[in-house]
């Protein structure tokens, strides 16, 4: 009988040998993980985290009745390549900088997901949006592109180098463009909303056989076909699905207009609330669902102004303060989702401060697999909080960097932005500070998760100590 998905982000595969070893200490079977990872959702988009929203999302409402819901989880950054380099390696983004356009975020001596999973026996394969760059660039060898998810841990990818609306535009197979950009795309808005919403994209270069409408069925369709592939094996997978909806171009499908409440927007959620069913339906039809995690979270928040709250009645960042880039709640909290029938029971909820850079050191624990360079890695195994059985008991006594800049640091319920503004998209980003005011933002979440009563002169004691970790953290980068 075959192992199941584990919904994490990775997979791993068991040999007679281990899977004898866990059968003494009275532990499940590694499953599968399928990792769904949607981009620019917002946390109170899905109904399950916000039964005030004005989206339709039935199929992710169900995996979190059968699941666990985690409502206070975070990607790690708030824009979406800082974000999936944190998922993929365990690292924050604040200590590496780098042009995903001209060179690979992910340097080819940092551990991550796929390859610790790999190691661990499992079959590992990626579809959809990497934005984690390639060598060479940006005047990529199409026929031959290193640096990218194969070079990474993964032994087989189908996606595109970005988001739907930086150009160039076509399909990677592996390591090489299935056709190279050779065709012209003019730009595109949308009348009615912001330059960056709507069905925007940017002018540039398109391939023959990608149309910017299709891609999110094509990964749909990808999708599950390599679930039914890895399924066929005697090994455990992991198989990572990084949608690039509902980011813009918003284009949702005819069957979905009038969806919500949220206009296009909510459109195109439901769009893509239809295509995590898809893959879902691909899951039970394997026979595997009972051991198959199955996780489900986005990228960093949506891309919704203040007007768009008001206009449509629909906070897409529920009650937390901003937006996508903003140092804000909005920004990087995200809805997490956990699926696991044989370890978790349906319905729960974790209130845990947890983040995506705990997924490495999280499957590192339960397979028992030793993370290479593990003192560079930034997080802590969440395996207790899944049900994994003799895990280390979830402690994160140290402080959590919220914010792709490392503006934001967290710890418990306190949060300081060293600065004052959103220092992302909400407006203004930055503000300068009076002689005599505050010099930056202190919030305690467990009584204003709005972020609404700004702390610093009141809490001193907290400011300073906070301060004091973040000059740290500050100094750490500068070592690395």
């Amino acid at each position: 009988m075959r192992f199941a998905t584990l919904a994490f982000a990775s997979i791993v595969v068991i040999t007679a040998t281990s899977a004898s070893l866990l059968a003494k200490d009275s532990k499940p079977a590694l499953p599968n993980v399928v990792f769904i990872l949607a981009d620019d959702m917002g946390y109170g988009d899905p109904v399950s985290f916000n039964a005030d929203s004005g989206c339709e999302t039935p199929e992710i409402d169900a995996l979190s009745a059968a699941g666990k819901r985690f409502t206070d989880a975070h990607a790690a950054g708030s824009l979406c390549h800082p974000s999936r380099f944190g998922l993929m390696t365990g690292r924050y983004p604040f200590f590496y900088s780098n042009n995903w356009r001209v060179a690979p975020l992910i340097h080819d001596d940092m551990d991550t997901v796929p390859a610790l999973l790999q190691r661990a026996g499992y079959q590992t394969s990626m579809v959809g949006k990497w934005h984690l760059g390639f060598e060479d660039g940006p005047d990529y060898d199409y026929s031959k592109m290193r640096g990218g998810p194969v070079d990474r841990g993964f032994q087989s990818y189908f996606g595109i180098p970005a988001s739907t609306d930086i150009p160039p535009y076509y399909y990677i197979k592996n390591d090489h463009a299935i056709l190279p950009p050779t065709e012209h795309i003019e730009a595109n808005n949308t009348n009615g909303w912001s330059p960056i919403q709507g069905a925007f994209w940017r002018e540039g270069l398109i391939a023959k056989n990608l149309s910017l409408p299709e891609v999110l069925d094509r990964f749909g369709t990808e999708a599950s076909t390599e679930v039914e592939r890895l399924s066929n094996s005697n090994l455990p997978y992991f198989l990572y699905v990084a949608l690039a909806a509902p980011h813009t171009p918003w284009l949702p499908a005819e069957e979905f207009k009038g969806s919500g409440r949220a206009g296009m927007y909510s459109e195109f959620v439901a769009h893509v609330d239809a295509v995590v069913g898809r893959i879902n339906d691909a899951i039970e039809k394997s026979g595997e669902a009972d051991n198959t995690m199955v996780i489900f979270s986005s990228d960093n928040g949506p891309t919704w102004y203040p007007e768009d709250v008001e206009r449509f009645n629909h906070a897409s960042a529920a009650h937390f303060r901003g937006m996508k880039a903003d140092a804000w709640e909005g920004g990087h909290r995200v809805p997490f989702i956990v699926r696991w029938p044989e370890q978790i029971d349906g319905g729960s909820s974790s209130d845990a401060l947890v983040g995506f850079v705990d997924m490495l050191p999280t499957f590192s624990e339960m397979t028992g697999e030793p993370m290479q360079n593990a003192s560079q890695v930034n997080g802590i195994s969440m395996a207790s909080l899944i049900g994994w059985p003799g895990a280390k008991p979830f402690d994160r006594d140290r402080p959590m960097v919220q914010h792709h800049s490392g503006k934001a640091i967290r710890q418990g319920d306190w949060k300081l932005i060293d600065g004052l503004g959103s220092f992302g998209f909400t407006k203004p980003s930055r503000v300068k500070a009076e002689p005599n005011g505050p010099q930056g933002q202190l919030y305690h979440l467990g009584r204003d998760p709005g972020e609404t009563e700004n702390l610093w002169d009141q809490e001193p004691q907290q400011r300073e100590r906070l301060l004091k970790l973040k000059r740290e953290l500050t100094t750490l980068k500068q070592s690395r």
